[in-house]
């Protein structure tokens, strides 16, 4: 049974890795880190950056390394472009196949609904850690690339972060970043998942699921709906900042963890659930 399962989810890999649109992701990650990096070397940039640190005390050229260019890369892309290419990819993977006419077939097979369902958002779930290694990694190789290791700045007003590390430090709380990134990006995959299992076209559920994320987003950004805050998923999705913090609120990130984790689950029975009664026979 259990080799059964892998055998048809490593099928589901295979169909999901073959296929172009998911590779787009990748490169656009890498194309608009390389734009960043080009702005930050900007003097009008680097002056913000620098007019932070020295009001705190600090020297510019001790932190103005390629860790910091590292955080700053990734803190401008990992909600937009991950968000896009997450709702694209897991809004497509059942959607896709049914407009294709290729999952009537699949059901023909003795396996269930549900046993399918969760096969396919297994590969999505899998698709979002390899993005999520992809736009760390690729971030630091390339900070460290222009300019070398160095120390590691951490600014981030909107969650009130303000911090220094020496190069050990940063690095073992970067890499464990990618951990928490791959848990609280799930939710954009388990959102378009659950529109990709209703009778709707593949790019109708990337578009539904992109909406209910940006509108979230901007109730987040607005200080007029600060008291429902946490309430909101991107608040919660952005708790990622906070494991650079100099003492890490370890509760306050398994508290958003748990959060999240709840709407995954939610959406995935909603998603399996719509995906079971639906009649495909016409």
């Amino acid at each position: 049974m259990i080799y059964l399962v892998w055998q048809q989810l490593l099928g589901e890999l295979r169909k999901l890795f073959s296929r172009k649109r998911t590779y787009i992701g990748f490169a656009a990650f890498l194309v608009v880190e390389v734009a960043i990096l080009g702005l930050l070397q900007l003097p009008s940039a680097q002056r913000a950056v620098a007019r932070v640190l020295e009001n705190s005390g600090f020297f510019f050229e001790d932190y103005y390394s390629g860790l910091t260019l590292a955080f700053l890369m990734m803190t401008n892309t990992i909600f937009f472009l991950g968000s896009l290419y997450l709702a694209l990819v897991s809004g497509d993977v059942v959607a896709k196949e049914v407009e294709d006419g290729t999952l009537r077939m699949i059901l023909c097979r003795p396996v269930s609904r549900w046993r399918l369902i969760l096969i396919k958002f297994a590969a999505c779930v899998t698709y979002t850690g390899a993005l999520m290694v992809f736009v760390t990694v690729s971030s630091l190789a390339v900070g460290v690339a222009y300019q070398g290791m160095g120390n590691l700045f951490v600014y981030a007003p909107l969650q009130g972060v303000f911090s220094l590390f020496e190069p050990s430090e940063a690095l073992w709380r970067y890499f464990l970043n990618i951990g928490l990134l791959t848990l609280l990006t799930t939710t954009i995959t388990a959102l378009a998942f659950m529109f990709s299992c209703f009778r709707i076209k593949p790019a109708a559920a990337s578009i539904v699921a992109l909406s209910i994320l940006f509108l979230d987003m901007v109730l987040q950004l607005m200080p007029y709906f600060e008291s429902i805050h946490p309430w909101l998923l991107t608040y919660h999705m952005s708790i990622w900042v906070h494991l650079f913090q100099a003492t890490v609120p370890w509760w306050k990130l398994m508290e958003s963890i748990c959060y999240l984790m709840a709407f995954n689950l939610s959406f995935l029975l909603i998603g399996g659930c719509v995906f079971s009664i639906r009649d495909f026979k016409s």
